[in-house]
């Protein structure tokens, strides 16, 4: 899910595709980047529309949303980058790679949850949640001064489980969980996404996110 390309919740495996579009996907990504003869950690984007995938872009480097694959394939994308930046081959061939379970990624960003007015300042308050399936991505602590100059993600909070349904759950506890103090937080706009039927069936899309927000707020104004 995303807000101005900006991207906000991310999970994986996609809701959206199958077993035999994901190894066709998997399979086309892996020729393109040989051929290329690239060394390193990058991600490969597809839009994806009746059945069909379209390139958008490579980036070449490791990506915000690492975690979900980290946790969903059980390989330390980090650690292999910097392992083949020394030199050292890859301790894996394609056919080693395998999914196991369910993992999602909440991007936690220090602004307001549904005006989304950057809230920079001192963070008075600190505490992560915890728990099994859970991993928290974060420099937070409490005393920390936010500064309003750069990016306002402060903490990714990363669930994983044997499948969506437990992931899911285990996301809304640990969103519960989770305690900033003295700044505002999008916390909320992540309870509400994952309370929304379109989201929690998987039927949702690239635009669902910027649609329903327009939504409620053209809802608010006619109240």
């Amino acid at each position: 899910l995303q807000r101005r390309h900006q991207k906000v919740l991310e999970e994986c495996p996609s809701p959206a595709l199958d077993s035999d579009q994901r190894q066709e996907i998997g399979n086309l990504t892996a020729k393109a980047v040989g051929n290329l003869g690239y060394t390193s950690v990058g991600t490969v984007e597809y839009l994806y529309e009746n059945g069909e995938f379209y390139f958008i872009e490579m980036n070449t480097r490791i990506q915000v949303e690492h975690p979900v694959t980290e946790l969903v394939t059980g390989v330390d994308l980090v650690a292999e980058q910097i392992r083949i930046a020394s030199g050292l081959p890859l301790r894996r061939r394609q056919e080693d790679i395998t999914f196991d379970g369910h993992a999602m990624e909440a991007r936690i960003n220090a602004e307001h949850p549904f005006t989304f007015m950057p809230s920079p300042g001192h963070v008075t308050g600190y505490h992560p949640p915890g728990g099994a399936g859970v991993r928290v991505d974060s420099h937070l602590y409490a005393g920390y001064k936010i500064p309003p100059y750069y990016d306002s993600m402060v903490a990714k909070i990363i669930t994983h489980a044997n499948d969506r349904d437990a992931c899911l759950r285990r996301m809304k506890r640990a969103l519960h969980e989770l305690i900033v103090v003295g700044v505002t937080t999008n916390v909320d706009l992540h309870n509400f996404i994952l309370n929304e039927p379109a989201f929690t069936n998987g039927e949702y899309a690239i635009h669902w996110l910027e649609d329903r927000l327009a939504e409620l707020n053209e809802n608010d104004e006619a109240s």
